[in-house]
C-alpha cells in the first residue's frame, strides 16, 4: 500500500466515523484555552476541567493572573502535575499576553511560542482551535497513532512526525486530524494495550500486522 493510499483510507475513516472533533478542554475563550493547554501537559485533560473551574473564578482573564501572586496560582492547580513550573509559566504567559501583546491571544504560532508555556506543540494547538489555522499539533498520542498506523516513518521527533503528517494531509483536515489522532490514541490505540478488535482501522494498520501486535493488542 502506498503512502498516499494508507493516508486516504486513514482520513476516510474517520470523516465518516468521527465527524465531529473537538478537543476535550472546556474552555469559553482563547485565554481560558492556552491556561488549560499548559495545564495539560503530562497531564489528562479531565483533571485540567476539574481544576479550571476555580481557576477561572479566581483568575477571570489575562490581566488578573498577570497581577497574581504565585502562591495563590500554586494552591490551585497543586493537584495537576508539575505545579510549580506551571504555576510560573501560568504567570508569565499572562504577564507576556498583556506586556507584548495587550492581552489579545496571538494567531501566528512563532508569536505564540513567545508566552512561556507554549511550546510549538501547544502554539499549533491554540492557532487551530482558536483561529482555524492549517496546524497539526503532535502530542504523544499523535506520535504513538501515526507511527503505528503507518502514516509516518522512522519519525523520532514531534517535529518530525508533524512533517510528514502535514506532507498528505490537506490543509483544510490538519486541525480535525489533531483531534481524531489524539481521541483516536486515547480510546482506542493506548500506548500499553490497544485495543485492536475495536479499532476500524486494523486492516490498514502496519502495527496490526506485526507479530508485535499480537503480542500487545
Amino acid at each position: 500500500m502506498s503512502k498516499e493510499e494508507r493516508f486516504r483510507l486513514v482520513l476516510e475513516y474517520f470523516q465518516e466515523h468521527r465527524p465531529q472533533a473537538e478537543t476535550e478542554l472546556i474552555y469559553t475563550s482563547p485565554y481560558q484555552l492556552a491556561v488549560a493547554v499548559i495545564l495539560s501537559a503530562q497531564c489528562t485533560d479531565k483533571r485540567v476541567n476539574l481544576i479550571t473551574p476555580a481557576f477561572f473564578r479566581n483568575f477571570p482573564d489575562a490581566r488578573s493572573l498577570a497581577a497574581a501572586d504565585s502562591s495563590q496560582v500554586f494552591e490551585l492547580i497543586r493537584s495537576c502535575s508539575y505545579p510549580n513550573n506551571k504555576t510560573k509559566s501560568l504567570t508569565g504567559m499572562a504577564r507576556t499576553l498583556m506586556g507584548e501583546f495587550d492581552g489579545v491571544m496571538p494567531s501566528d504560532v512563532d508569536e505564540l511560542q513567545k508566552l512561556p508555556g507554549i511550546g510549538r506543540k501547544s502554539a499549533n494547538v491554540l492557532a487551530a482551535v482558536i483561529y482555524n489555522q492549517p496546524t497539526l499539533a503532535v502530542d504523544t498520542h499523535v506520535f504513538r497513532v501515526s507511527a503505528r498506523l503507518g502514516l509516518t516513518t522512522n519519525a523520532r521527533t514531534p517535529l518530525q512526525t508533524e512533517q510528514q503528517l502535514i506532507r498528505y494531509i490537506p490543509e483544510n483536515l490538519r486541525s480535525i486530524a489533531h483531534h481524531w489522532l489524539i481521541l483516536h490514541g486515547r480510546y482506542i490505540c493506548i500506548a500499553r494495550k490497544p485495543r485492536c478488535s475495536e479499532c476500524g482501522l486494523k486492516t490498514t494498520c502496519k502495527f496490526y500486522l506485526t507479530d508485535k501486535a499480537t503480542k500487545t493488542c
